[in-house]
C-alpha cells in the first residue's frame, strides 16, 4: 500500500506543479526515470501515449502507474493526475466568471503561450537527445524533419507519430 500512496503523491505533485499535459512530461521524466522505470521505458511510454487518442498526460500517467503497480497503480496514478486539475479548474472558472470582462485576464492568458511553447521545445530536445542512448544521427534528423513538414501541412499528429515510428523501424 505505501507504494500506491507514493505513486498517488507523485502524480499529485506533478499535476500541482505543472500547467499542462505536455509541460508535465519534463517533471515526470525527472521524477520517474531511475525510480519507477528506465529511460528507454519512459521514452516508450511517451511515444505510446502520444500515438493513442485522448489525453497524452493521462495515458502517460496510467502507463507509468501500470508499470509501477499494475492495474491498481494505473488507477492510483490516474486519480492523482485528474484530482488537482479538476479542483483547480472549478476554482479558476468560478473566479474567471467574475472577472471575465477584465482586459488584464486576456493579456495574462496570452502571456502564458510563449512560455509553454518554450517548455515543450525544451522537453522535446531532452527526449530527442537521450531517446535511445545513441548519438543524433541522420536517421533521427530525417524523421524529425519529415515529421515537421507533415505537421506544417496539417497532418493529424497521431498519424505523424505512428508514421515516424514505422520509419524508425525501417531506418534503424
Amino acid at each position: 500500500m505505501p507504494d500506491l500512496l507514493r505513486l498517488f503523491f507523485l502524480f499529485l505533485k506533478v499535476n500541482l506543479l505543472t500547467t499542462s499535459g505536455p509541460a508535465s512530461v519534463g517533471l515526470l521524466y525527472k521524477e520517474a526515470v531511475g525510480v519507477l522505470m528506465t529511460n528507454a521505458e519512459f521514452v516508450q511510454a511517451v511515444s505510446f501515449s502520444s500515438i493513442l487518442p485522448g489525453s497524452d498526460a493521462l495515458q502517460l500517467a496510467m502507463f507509468i502507474g501500470y508499470s509501477a503497480g499494475g492495474v491498481a497503480g494505473a488507477l492510483v496514478a490516474l486519480l492523482g493526475s485528474i484530482l488537482p486539475p479538476t479542483l483547480l479548474m472549478l476554482g479558476v472558472v468560478s473566479i474567471l466568471h467574475r472577472l471575465r470582462r477584465e482586459a488584464w485576464v486576456t493579456r495574462f492568458v496570452a502571456g502564458l503561450a510563449p512560455a509553454i511553447s518554450v517548455l515543450m521545445v525544451f522537453v522535446a530536445w531532452k527526449v530527442f537527445q537521450s531517446g535511445n542512448g545513441s548519438e543524433i544521427g541522420w536517421q533521427s534528423l530525417a524523421i524529425g524533419g519529415l515529421s515537421l513538414v507533415a505537421l506544417l501541412l496539417e497532418a493529424p499528429a497521431p498519424l505523424v507519430l505512428l508514421a515516424a515510428g514505422f520509419v524508425g523501424v525501417l531506418l534503424r
